[in-house]
């Protein structure tokens, strides 16, 4: 009876069926080496006399494969293959990809070709690398061992799904990271960076991101002992790059340096939000093709890989593994609802496949839940308008000077001036934040979480309510009637919208638990104030593991209220007021707004003595 193969089985790979040592890992077993491949890849070359069906050529300037010969295989070829149906006649095309080399080597069971002398070193070169990826496909994938990555180069301790993920991006030149948003895409990147040190490295983000990329590049990892070194592109006319490790840049930028960034040398690409790719047709779309093309690792990075269009995923995986899912006319024709059509028929099936191909792994909270504390808090740089910003301090300079030749107040009045001054100063970092503020929640909504967004002016709601309302937000924000207030959380708690905005000071009593995310637009001086709003959501009933971002800004308001709060990276988890303040602790919350007017001075007005040490 013939045994039936499962090639979700390694031992399906194996000569009689028989299965490795579980000890010994299959693939340190050299003398296993050819037993361990489905048997299309470890075919012998025909036999001396056997009968050619036509010949094998490499053709440099269209970077294609090209079988020419009799009909009877150009034709099947054609049948069976329709993205080489373009070929002329008595000829077959397949693009020089490892999936093209898959089905040659397949074909070639049946219809043995003869390799052109001048190529023969390609094509060995070129099944050697299938035959590589295979063993990983096939075998290692599925022994992923929870190994960590070099500490001396990265310093960061990773869970076991990310020392997971980890490995599986050192096996898969080019692939996608499809892990749910917060479970640290970033950081398994760059233990993987870290790891292969294939410097120098390019690492495109959207806008509102690279502030964070260069934090945790800081944060994590150390080259000969040293910070790595980072450069952040800016513009769209290319110039000469100083050198560097990393080098950081935003999509926008990409149609800018179309020409140029293929020429500079990276080894190494990573796409953040890689779904910004999902367009085609674009200068950026090419841009990022032509970037592609030029390295040999090329790493995606999304929480949200499967869109509802097939042209989408399409056009991300083509970035990724250029034909990886054939051409458009015949992806549309197999896994879309009919020729041409956008549509993805069995989407899930889709996503088996990519997984199954090692292009793609994804794992959500529910998968790693066990391994994820209740709640966690990630403090999230971003950028500010830097023009808005000063636009918006002109009045409260104006309030700086009346305070600074305030000898004639009183205290109380010197008190009201001093708290005015920097609820000014905090909204006006507020207002020129909120576009990046709005970028970053429009990706988690996007994402499909649900999202608690926390702010303190109402100037800075209006901003919010502009930018996101193709999610029709509710708002809590003190403005509301009782009725509208009650009526807004039950609306949220019944799934009518995603996105609930709240005051920082206006949620006290509510129960929000359907909420699987908590942003914090602006800061408050108080840690309890933060502690209270994530428990609107962390409360009895709430069954994930609860998201909680803090966005701030390295300039404007921000950057004194982080070190007052201690929103430092390192020392965040559990000083976030936990426990009920301290006589102390209220006394200096209330000194905060006197602090920082006067580091505003220092900022805006410095004295002559400040200006002199200052050069």
């Amino acid at each position: 009876m013939t045994q039936e193969l499962s090639w979700e089985d390694p031992g399906a790979f194996l000569l009689d069926g028989a299965v490795p040592q579980k000890t010994t890992p299959a693939w340190d077993m050299p003398d296993n080496r050819e037993n361990l491949l489905p048997p299309y890849l470890r075919a012998l070359p025909p036999q001396e006399g056997a009968h050619f069906y036509g010949t094998l050529s490499y053709n440099r300037k269209s970077q294609c494969w090209v079988i020419s010969g009799e009909p009877s295989v150009t034709e099947m070829c054609k049948r069976l293959f329709p993205a080489s149906s373009g070929s002329r006649r008595g000829e077959a095309r397949f693009t020089a990809h490892r999936r093209s080399v898959e089905d040659i080597l397949w074909l070639m069971l049946r219809f043995p070709l003869e390799v052109r002398m001048r190529d023969l070193s390609l094509w060995t070169e070129a099944v050697e690398k299938t035959r590589t990826h295979a063993e990983k496909v096939y075998i290692r994938e599925k022994n992923l061992r929870h190994t960590a990555p070099d500490a001396a180069v990265f310093a960061g301790t990773l869970m076991d799904f990310q020392k997971e993920g980890f490995q599986y991006l050192l096996l898969h030149d080019r692939c996608l990271l499809a892990d749910e948003m917060g479970l640290g895409k970033t950081v398994q990147a760059l233990a993987c960076l870290a790891e292969e040190k294939r410097f120098p490295v390019l690492i495109v983000a959207p806008p509102h991101l690279v502030r964070n990329w260069e934090n945790e590049i800081a944060r994590f990892l150390r080259l000969d002992g040293k910070p790595a070194r980072v450069h952040v592109l800016h513009g769209l006319s290319p110039y000469r790059l100083p050198e560097a490790d990393i080098y950081l840049m935003h999509y926008l930028l990409l149609r800018g340096w179309k020409q140029t960034l293929p020429t500079l040398g990276f080894q190494s690409v990573v796409f953040d939000e890689i779904q910004e790719l999902r367009h085609a047709g674009t200068e950026k779309y090419s841009a990022a093709s032509l970037l592609s093309d030029a390295c040999e690792r090329v790493i995606g990075l999304s929480g949200t890989p499967v869109y509802n269009e097939g042209s989408e995923i399409w056009n991300v995986i083509n970035i990724l593994d250029f034909h990886f899912l054939g051409s458009w006319e015949s992806f549309t024709r197999e896994w879309c609802t009919g020729y041409g059509n956008r549509m993805v028929r069995k989407p899930e099936i889709l996503g088996d496949y990519l997984r199954r191909e090692g292009l793609m792994l994804r794992r959500t909270k529910q998968d790693v839940l066990s391994e994820l504390p209740p709640k966690r808090r990630l403090v999230q740089t971003l950028d500010l308008n830097d023009q808005l910003y000063a636009r918006l301090m002109a009045p409260v300079i104006a309030e700086l000077t009346q305070w600074k030749q305030s000898s004639n107040l009183t205290a109380a009045q010197r008190q009201i001036l001093e708290n005015s001054i920097s609820l000014h100063a905090r909204q006006a970092t507020g207002i020129a934040k909120a576009p990046y503020v709005c970028q970053f929640v429009r990706v988690l909504l996007e994402s499909g979480e649900r999202v608690l967004l926390f702010a303190h002016h109402h100037a800075v709601f209006d901003r919010y309510r502009n930018e996101l309302k193709d999610f029709h937000p509710l708002f809590l924000t003190g403005r509301e009637t009782l009725e509208e207030k009650a009526r807004n959380a039950e609306a949220f708690m019944q799934g009518e919208s995603t996105l609930l905005c709240l005051s920082l000071r206006a949620a006290s009593g509510l129960n929000l638990q359907k909420a699987t995310c908590v942003v914090f637009g602006e800061l408050d001086w108080s840690p309890a104030v933060h502690t209270q709003a994530e428990d609107r959501a962390h409360r009895i009933g709430q069954r994930d593991s609860l998201l909680c971002y803090y966005l701030v800004s390295p300039s404007g308001s921000d950057a004194f209220m982080q070190e007052a709060l201690g929103l430092k990276v390192s020392q965040f988890i559990g000083l976030m007021g936990d426990t009920p303040l301290s006589p102390q602790q209220q006394m200096q919350d209330a000194s905060m707004a006197r602090q920082h007017v006067e580091k505003l001075m220092q900022e805006f007005m410095p004295s002559d003595e400040e200006k002199e040490a200052g050069h």
